[in-house]
C-alpha cells in the first residue's frame, strides 16, 4: 500500500506536488490552531460550569434548609401538647358546640405555633372524622382526592413526615404527617397535619442570582416528579431523563436548540436540582468569537492556498509549457512547436530553459532542412537510375523492323510477339510519369504474357482476378510485370507440368493489394529469409524484387512495399501493399522532377 501511494505521489506533476505540500503544511498549522482553540473553549465551559455548579449548590442548600425548617414546624405542630389535647377533646366531644369551641382554640393555637410563617401558606389539621381545622395566609379547602393522597402519604411514614408535590388542585408543596397521642403514651393516631409551603417563593428568593434570561430552574424528586419547574412556556423533556444522585454539566439539544445544563443532588431531601440555560444566551460572546475565528481562519486558509497555487504556478507553468513543446516535437511538429505560446518568460532558470530549447530547435530544423534536401536529390537520382535499368531504347526500332518483316512474309505469331514486346519496351521508354493507372500496367502484363504464351503454350495457365473499381487507381510503373516474369522464371521453368499463375488486385481498408501467386516449386526457408533481409544475389538482368520494393518505399514510405510468402513444393505468393488515395511529400518531390 505504501509503495503504491509513494509511486502515485512520485508520478504526480510537479505543480500538484507543490500544492499538496503547501496544503499539508497549512493543514498541520490548522489542526494545531483548532486544537488550541478547542481546548480554550473546553476550559471556558468548565469554568462556566464551576461557577454555575457553585451557585446551584448554594441555592439547593438554601432551599433544603428552608424545607427542613418546614419539616421541624410540622413536627412542632404534631407534638404540641395543646394541639394533641384539642384533638383528643374533639374525638370525645358530644355536641357540635363543643367541637366548635375546641376547633376555634385549635386554629388559634396553629396561628401561635407558626401558621403565619413567611413561606407557609397554611397549616391544616384533620381529626379522625376528616374535619378540617386550618390557619394561615392562604387557606384552601383541599379536594377529597388531594386529602386522601396526603393521608395515605402520612400513613406510610407513621409519625414521620413526607412531601407531596404540587398538583392541579393544589399548587403548593405539602408536608404531611400523622399526629400520634403521646400524652397517654398510646401513640395511636388522633389526626393528620398538613403544612402547605409556598415553594415558588422559597426558590425564587433563594435563586434570585440565577436570573439569566430564559433560564429554567427545576427540582425533581426521587420518583422523577417535578417538585418545582419555573418555565411554563417551554417543557424540557431531557430534564426528566437525567441520572439522579449525580453532579455535573452537559450540553444537550432539544427541538433544534442547545442548552447548557448544570445539575446537582441535594444533601438532605434526595432531590435533584437543575439549571438549564440556552447555550446562545450563555455563550453568545464565545460563540460569536468562535464563528469569527473559524471564518477568518477559513478565509486565510483559502487565501494562502490560492497564493500558494499562484506562487507554484510561476515555477511549474514554464516547465509544463516546455514539456508541451517537447511533446509536439516528439510527434514530428518541428516547425509549430511554439505556436500559441505568447507567454513572457523571465530570465530565471525556467526562462533560460525555454530560450535554450528554442535555439536548439532552430539549429535542428536547419540541419534537418539541409539533410532533407540532400536526401531528395539522392532519392531522385536513385529512382532515375533504377528506371534506367529498364530503358532499352535501342531495341525498339529493331523490333519495329522485325514486326514489319514478319507481316510481309505472313508470320502472324512473330508479328504479335514483336508487337507485344514493342509495347512493353515503349512503356519502359516513357520516363515522364512515375505512376500510371492500374489499367495501363495490366496492358503491359497482358502483352508480356502474350509473348510468354507463344513460348510455353499450354504449360502457362495465367488467370486474373481484378476488381473493376481498382482499374483507375495509380500505381508505380513496372511493378506487376516483373512479378509475373519471376513467377514464370522461378515457377514455370523449374517444373515439367503446367504452372498456374494467378494475378489478383483487391481493395481492402483503403489499401490496394496486388497479389501474384503461382503453384511452382516454391522457395527454401533459408533463401526466403535472405530474400526478406536483402542478403542475396539476384539472378539475371531484369527488375528484381528489391528494385520494386525500393521504388515503392521511395514513393510512398516505409509502411508500403513487397511481402513474399513461400514454402518448398507449395508455391510462392508475392503481395504488394500500396496506398489508394493521395501522395506523400516524397512522391510529389520525385514526380515533380
Amino acid at each position: 500500500m505504501y509503495q503504491r501511494v509513494r509511486t502515485f505521489y512520485m508520478n504526480l506533476p510537479l505543480k500538484y506536488k507543490m500544492v499538496m505540500l503547501t496544503t499539508l503544511v497549512l493543514c498541520a498549522f490548522s489542526v494545531g490552531g483548532l486544537s488550541i482553540l478547542q481546548f480554550t473553549f473546553h476550559t471556558y465551559n468548565k469554568e462556566i460550569y464551576q461557577q454555575s455548579a457553585q451557585a446551584l449548590q448554594v441555592s439547593s442548600n438554601s432551599v433544603e434548609a428552608e424545607l427542613k425548617k418546614m419539616e421541624r414546624l410540622s413536627y412542632q405542630v404534631a407534638t404540641d401538647n395543646y394541639l394533641q389535647s384539642y384533638l383528643l377533646a374533639l374525638r370525645e366531644a358530644d355536641s357540635n358546640y363543643d367541637r366548635f369551641v375546641t376547633g376555634t382554640e385549635l386554629r388559634r393555637r396553629l396561628l401561635n405555633i407558626g401558621a403565619l410563617n413567611k413561606y407557609v401558606l397554611s397549616i391544616q389539621v384533620y381529626d379522625l372524622l376528616d374535619n378540617e381545622y386550618a390557619s394561615g395566609n392562604h387557606i384552601r379547602t383541599l379536594p377529597e382526592d388531594r386529602l386522601k393522597l396526603l393521608q395515605e402519604t402520612a400513613n406510610e411514614h407513621s409519625g414521620g413526615v413526607d412531601w407531596v408535590i404540587p398538583s392541579e388542585d393544589d399548587d403548593s408543596l405539602t408536608a404531611a404527617r400523622n399526629v400520634r397521642s403521646y400524652l397517654d403514651f398510646s401513640l395511636e393516631k388522633i389526626g393528620t397535619v398538613t403544612l402547605r409551603v409556598d415553594v415558588d417563593s422559597i426558590i425564587t428568593e433563594l435563586t434570585n442570582h440565577l436570573s439569566e434570561t430564559e433560564t429554567t430552574f427545576a427540582v425533581i424528586n426521587e420518583e422523577d416528579e417535578f417538585v418545582f419547574y419555573n418555565n411554563e412556556e417551554e417543557e424540557l423533556n431531557f430534564l426528566e431523563s437525567m441520572e439522579r444522585n449525580t453532579n455535573g454539566y452537559d450540553i444537550v439539544e432539544e427541538d433544534g436548540r442547545r442548552y447548557f445544563l448544570t445539575y446537582s443532588s441535594g444533601n438532605q431531601m434526595g432531590w435533584t436540582y437543575m439549571i438549564a440555560t440556552p447555550y446562545n444566551n450563555l455563550f453568545s460572546a464565545i460563540s460569536t468569537a468562535r464563528t469569527a475565528v473559524l471564518i477568518i481562519f477559513s478565509a486565510l486558509f483559502i487565501l494562502l492556498i490560492f497564493l500558494g497555487t499562484k506562487f507554484t504556478g510561476t515555477i511549474t507553468n514554464p516547465i509544463e509549457s516546455l514539456n508541451k513543446k517537447m511533446k509536439r516535437v516528439q510527434t514530428g511538429d518541428l516547425e509549430g512547436f511554439d505556436r500559441d505560446d505568447d507567454a513572457t518568460y523571465y530570465r530565471d532558470e525556467a526562462g533560460q530553459l525555454h530560450d535554450n530549447f528554442r535555439k536548439m530547435m532552430e539549429q535542428i530544423d536547419n540541419l534537418i532542412s539541409e539533410n532533407y534536401k540532400k536526401q531528395i536529390v539522392i532519392k531522385d537520382s536513385e529512382f532515375k537510375t533504377l528506371q534506367a535499368q529498364v530503358n532499352p531504347h535501342f531495341l525498339y526500332n529493331t523490333l519495329e523492323s522485325i514486326n514489319w518483316s514478319a507481316k510481309i512474309v505472313g508470320h502472324k505469331q512473330i508479328s504479335q510477339m514483336a508487337e507485344s514486346l514493342g509495347y512493353v519496351l515503349r512503356a519502359s521508354i516513357n520516363m515522364k510519369d512515375s505512376l500510371i493507372q492500374l489499367e495501363e500496367e495490366l496492358m503491359i502484363v497482358e502483352h508480356y504474357v502474350t509473348i510468354q504464351s507463344y513460348r510455353f503454350e499450354e504449360r502457362l495457365d495465367f488467370v486474373t482476378d481484378i476488381e473493376d473499381s481498382t482499374l483507375s487507381y495509380n500505381i508505380p510503373k513496372f511493378v506487376i510485370q516483373p512479378l509475373v516474369e519471376n513467377a514464370i522464371r522461378y515457377g514455370l521453368q523449374q517444373m515439367l507440368g503446367t504452372c498456374k499463375i494467378i494475378l489478383r488486385v483487391k481493395e481492402i481498408d483503403d489499401l490496394l493489394y496486388i497479389i501474384v501467386e503461382d503453384d511452382g516449386p516454391g522457395m527454401e526457408e533459408q533463401f526466403l529469409k535472405q530474400l526478406k533481409t536483402g542478403d542475396y544475389q539476384p539472378k539475371g538482368t531484369g527488375i528484381g524484387l528489391r528494385n520494386i520494393d525500393e521504388r515503392i518505399k521511395i514513393l510512398f514510405g516505409e509502411d508500403y512495399g513487397i511481402k513474399v510468402e513461400s514454402k518448398l513444393n507449395e508455391g510462392t505468393k508475392v503481395i504488394i501493399k500500396l496506398p489508394i488515395e493521395g501522395r506523400n511529400k516524397n512522391v510529389q518531390s520525385v514526380v515533380g522532377r
